[in-house]
Formats: C-alpha cells, structure tokens, sequence
C-alpha cells in the first residue's frame, strides 16, 4: 500500500481509503491474491503423481506431535478447504489445469 500511496501522490496523512487508491491504480485486494496463489500451489500438488512426497504426506505435519495449549494453528490444508469454501469450487476441477486457473483467477478492476 505504501508503494501505492506513492504512485498516487498521497501520504497517510491525507486519509485517503486504501479500497480508493487500489480502485485508482487498478490492482485487485492483496487478500484475494493471496488466496489465489494459494489455490493455485494447491491444484499443482493436486495434479502431481501420488509417489512424489509433496503428495504422499512426507512434508506434511506429524500427528503424533503434543501441540500447545489454546487455538490450534490455521494450517495450509484448513485455510485450502476454508478457500474452496468461500469461493464455491470444486477441488476435483484442479486436475484439470485450464478450468482450474480460469476458475481461481481474480480480475485486477
């Protein structure tokens, strides 16, 4: 944002919204592009053969692990269903690479 402000010719002093300068520059909500680029490492894992370790669980957590008290940690694969979720799609889509990447890109405004 700060980098925005800049191109805009405005400082935080002048309180202007974010949602304006974005709107202004043309550059779609960092939270949605995270989300996208998440989705998209996802549909790669999806489509990789299930002998390759990033599929068959080697980088995945250990259960057996004592975790600490309080909130569990939001983990990738809670934060990849809770996306699927909100944007409505299916994760069988991600085999297929052309429907997925049209169906997880998120349109600069």
């Amino acid at each position: 944002m700060r980098m925005l402000r800049w191109f805009c010719g405005h400082t935080r002093r002048d309180r202007v919204r974010n949602e304006v300068i974005r709107d202004r520059v043309g550059v779609a909500p960092i939270e949605e592009k995270l989300t996208q680029y998440r989705l998209r490492w996802f549909g790669y894992v999806r489509r990789r053969p299930p002998e390759v370790p990033v599929r068959n669980g080697v980088l995945e957590r250990v259960d057996n692990v004592k975790r600490g008290r309080g909130r569990p940690k939001l983990t990738w694969d809670e934060s990849v269903k809770r996306d699927l979720k909100d944007w409505n799609i299916s994760k069988e889509i991600a085999l297929d690479r052309s429907a997925w990447r049209l169906a997880i890109n998120v349109h600069e405004p």
